[in-house]
């Protein structure tokens, strides 16, 4: 079970760096289709950046067998869960009575980084008792 929530979690991590680079949200008004690393005139920043960063720090934590590398990854994954729930509200929230389109990879990020903690927090790892 352990070796399946280790891919599992790296999987996600690779579906969460892939949808920082894909549509999450449309803003019919100004005619613009935001990313994760992308937003008109900066508005809401470049999360993408982010996300992209701590989801390659989380698959080489999920691969590296130390107990600190897992402690550190749930660490992160909590904070990511954090920051991506954050992010949706920003990029969907209604603004001078306009909602924009939310688009499917926002759910995508959304989702990903759950089971990214989901992963994190559910390894397997053995502790050898020195005798």
């Amino acid at each position: 079970m352990s070796k399946i929530l280790q891919w599992v979690g790296v999987l996600a991590c690779i579906a969460l760096i892939i949808s920082c680079f894909m549509p999450w949200a449309y803003y019919a008004d100004i005619n613009e289709t935001f990313t994760g690393v992308y937003s008109y005139k900066n508005e809401y920043g470049k999360p993408g950046k982010y996300m992209i960063v701590i989801g390659v720090l989380a698959i080489l934590f999920i691969l590296l067998p130390r107990l600190w590398a897992k402690r550190v990854n749930m660490f992160l994954c909590g904070l990511l869960v954090g920051y991506s729930i954050k992010t949706y509200v920003m990029y969907t929230s209604c603004y001078n009575a306009y909602c924009p389109q939310k688009l499917p990879w926002i759910y995508v990020m959304l989702t990903a980084t759950v089971f990214m903690l989901l992963a994190a927090i559910f390894t397997d790892f053995k502790i050898k008792k020195k005798i």
